[in-house]
């Protein structure tokens, strides 16, 4: 168990991590700290030479909008079932007629509601800004070209000498276009609105599968899934289509999304498996229960006769070996009338290395004999 200060220093330091990575996120997207990496092209490539549909904000999912949905939906769906889930344990479980006690400690104490929420919301947008940083990595590393580069690029092909022959062309001074278009034209790998509305819809999705147990659920539930994952499906589909993005860009933004979603839901949550909210007032309510070692042993009447008999057995292998010996040697000398039998008792006797195994024939022998015969002493 750990005690109340370690789990406050596990606190801050979980949020200091978050505090870390909103940081790098923000270096990421909004400075130049991490420079973009000057990938070259070929004159003429026709890769690279789509129309130029306008800003991102001229989209039909532009930022603002895609950004607005993936962290306000799932707020407002994991607060508004966790609040009815809460509801509906508490008064079936008459919560007006408990006992109402005060938890006090060295932190505050949280409601089991409030708890669940904030652990639920914390993962997904610690998992938000992961994954914008696993995509904003990429996108530095590689400085992969968008299919409409050449169009914002618009290179001097007379200067390139790009007139008779195929030329590669790797120096950055080759555009003379606008310098944030160029600039964004070359980080599209992996697309960060495909990654991040794939994240979105499967986190979403896994949640309201894992968590809503109500009847009559068994096909809304799919259905609600399904469609979320259609919307992120339809969103890389859109960046295709505008040639904002190439195939592969979207398929790498899907591919990060969906591990960054599995690995939080998984690992993290353990597919929402929190302990149940009514369970947590029972286990206070109810008083510790004795240990069964202090309980007092109630033996059973079988119990009691077998160790009556064993004491018996005991009782009578207490007996003296000579006094066995001497009957058995008795007994024989009054069948045959000899005294040799006396001599081989005395003989045994007096041998330090046969008293034990003369003792054990002798207990065998007596219990054989007793059985039929009744020996009178001479």
């Amino acid at each position: 168990m750990f005690s109340p200060s370690s789990l406050t220093i596990m606190l801050y330091f979980q949020l200091v991590i978050m505090a870390g990575t909103v940081m790098l996120a923000y270096y990421f997207e909004y400075t130049d700290t991490f420079n973009v990496h000057v990938q070259g092209f070929f004159c003429y490539d026709s890769s690279y030479t789509k129309p130029y549909l306008g800003p991102e904000e001229s989209s039909a999912v532009p930022p603002a909008l895609l950004y607005a949905v993936v962290a306000g939906i799932p707020t407002l769906v994991i607060t508004v079932t966790e609040s009815v889930l809460f509801l509906l344990q508490y008064t079936s479980k008459d919560f007006a007629t408990r006992e109402k006690t005060v938890v006090t400690g060295d932190c505050c104490y949280l409601n089991p509601l409030v708890r669940r929420t904030v652990r639920f919301l914390g993962v997904y947008i610690f998992g938000l800004f992961t994954t914008d940083i696993f995509v904003n990595a990429g996108q530095v590393v590689t400085g992969n070209l968008a299919p409409h580069f050449l169009t914002v690029c618009k290179p001097n092909y007379t200067a390139l000498g790009c007139q008779h022959a195929l030329r590669f062309i790797s120096h950055q001074e080759a555009c003379t276009g606008n310098e944030e278009d160029v600039l964004r034209a070359r980080k599209t790998f992996p697309s960060k609105e495909a990654a991040l509305s794939v994240y979105a819809a499967l986190y979403l999705a896994m949640y309201i599968s894992c968590t809503v147990k109500a009847k009559g659920t068994r096909l809304a539930k799919p259905v609600l899934s399904l469609g979320l994952m259609c919307l992120a499906f339809l969103t890389g589909l859109n960046r295709v289509a505008e040639y904002r993005n190439h195939w592969a860009d979207v398929i790498a933004g899907f591919i990060v999304g969906l591990a960054i979603a599995t690995f939080l839901v998984v690992c993290v949550v353990h597919n929402f498996k929190g302990k149940l909210l009514s369970n947590e007032t029972l286990e206070k309510d109810t008083p510790p229960s004795p240990p069964m070692t202090s309980l007092p042993r109630v033996e059973s009447p079988l119990q009691k006769y077998i160790a009556s008999q064993v004491a018996e057995l005991r009782e009578v292998e207490a007996v003296p070996a000579t006094a066995l010996k001497s009957r058995v040697v008795r007994f024989f000398s009054w069948i045959t009338g000899m005294s040799r039998f006396e001599h081989l008792h005395h003989t045994r006797i007096t041998s330090p290395s046969l008293r034990s195994h003369d003792t054990e024939a002798a207990i065998c022998q007596t219990h054989w004999s007793s059985s039929f015969f009744t020996v009178q002493p001479s």
